[in-house]
């Protein structure tokens, strides 16, 4: 039986992880076309600015959160065994203050720093913090073991495990969604095509998602090691803005954040803000900077910066787009609007985008007979 000819358009985690999940058993000849690759840095392309880390925000008994308890064994078992993909084991300590509850960040923190939380069973060395334990100001707080991925190694990884199994990649950009059936490897025209585009899926032909927005996060990457994987529920300098430390995997520095600002498309670094980022997470972690000579607590001119980064999350109001659609005479699946959890869901939810692929493939197969 001739293999299937899929179309991936995106070259994103969630693109990436789909068409390596799709190109294992040899059923499928998959092309990745897309704008931006691995290496990039661009505004319009999310991945290379994600921490990336693994702490779950999704809903109990959500899809949402089936696709991030499905991630985890995954990347656990890569942390353990395969260096060569950039992920190291990290204790996380997540922090909450109660009243940040109905703000912009609390909201996104809301599973995560519950007292009871479904994900308790999945990450290893779950306990929540003892009274004596909570820095000041801080009403509750969570420990486990969390993972953090060094972007920079993890998505030419994926690349390269995408190239093994004989997917071929390719640079394109499509005013219409229906074009991508058009560019397969093979020269045929593709039986089915996978919608990973993320934020660009509001422009793009055919689709225009306007349930799409951005949610603005911008970074510090510094040489510091703070010890430890930390975040807290909001800060007093603004509703969206939050405060995340983590540190990536083999040498990637450490990074500071952040900001959750939904609809705010700006590109630059805001000084400002580069500076309440780094107060904040010296404040949460003073071990990030330690004391000088004199053993006073340094600044934020103990930082060792590296750079600054901004990225536009791909958040979708009502959730992750994850269906089928016929368009313009070609079956599309959408596979996008993952916002901030991309990295944590994407070994689940592009599992779950397979099985639609295969569903779809599968009546095709009997409409031909």
């Amino acid at each position: 039986m001739a293999p299937n000819k899929i179309v991936v358009v995106g070259g994103g985690v969630t693109g990436l992880t789909t068409a390596l999940l799709l190109s294992r058993d040899g059923s499928n000849q998959v092309t990745v076309a897309a704008k931006h690759m691995p290496g990039d840095y661009d505004i319009e392309y999310c991945s290379p600015w994600a921490g990336a880390n693994y702490l779950p925000v999704g809903e109990p008994g959500s899809d949402h959160a089936e696709w991030e308890k499905n991630t985890w064994p995954v990347l656990a078992d890569l942390a353990k065994n395969n260096p060569r993909a950039g992920i190291h084991f990290q204790r996380a300590v997540i922090n909450v203050r109660a009243k940040d509850a109905q703000s912009t960040t609390g909201q996104w923190f809301s599973q995560l720093g519950s007292s009871d939380p479904w994900y308790k069973n999945v990450v290893p060395d779950f306990r929540l913090l003892s009274k004596e334990e909570l820095g000041p100001n801080i009403d509750s707080a969570n420990s486990f073991t969390s993972v953090c991925i060094n972007t920079a190694v993890y998505l030419p990884w994926l690349v390269s495990q995408c190239l093994e199994n004989g997917v071929v990649f390719k640079r394109a950009v499509f005013k219409h969604i229906s074009d991508a059936a058009y560019v397969h490897h093979s020269g045929s025209k593709a039986d089915l095509v996978v919608n990973c585009t993320g934020l660009s899926s509001r422009k793009l032909g055919g689709v225009e998602d306007q349930k799409l927005l951005p949610a603005r996060g911008q970074i510090v990457v510094v040489r510091n090691d703070p010890g430890v994987m930390a975040s807290i529920s909001g800060s007093d300098d603004a509703d969206d803005e939050v405060c995340y430390i983590m540190m990536r995997a083999a040498g990637g520095g450490t990074i500071l954040g952040g900001s959750y600002q939904k609809n705010n498309w700006e590109s630059q670094p805001d000084p400002s803000l580069a500076i309440r980022i780094m107060k904040r997470c010296i404040e949460l972690c003073p071990d990030l900077v330690g004391k000088d000579e004199n053993g006073k607590q340094r600044g934020i001119e103990g930082l060792d910066i590296i750079r600054h980064g901004v990225g536009l999350r791909p958040l979708r109001e009502g959730g992750v787009r994850l269906e089928t659609e016929k368009i313009g005479g070609v079956t599309v699946v959408h596979n996008y609007g993952h916002g901030g959890f991309g990295y944590q869901a994407s070994w689940g939810c592009s599992a779950a985008a397979v099985k639609l692929v295969n569903s779809a493939l599968g009546e095709k197969s009997k409409a031909r007979l």
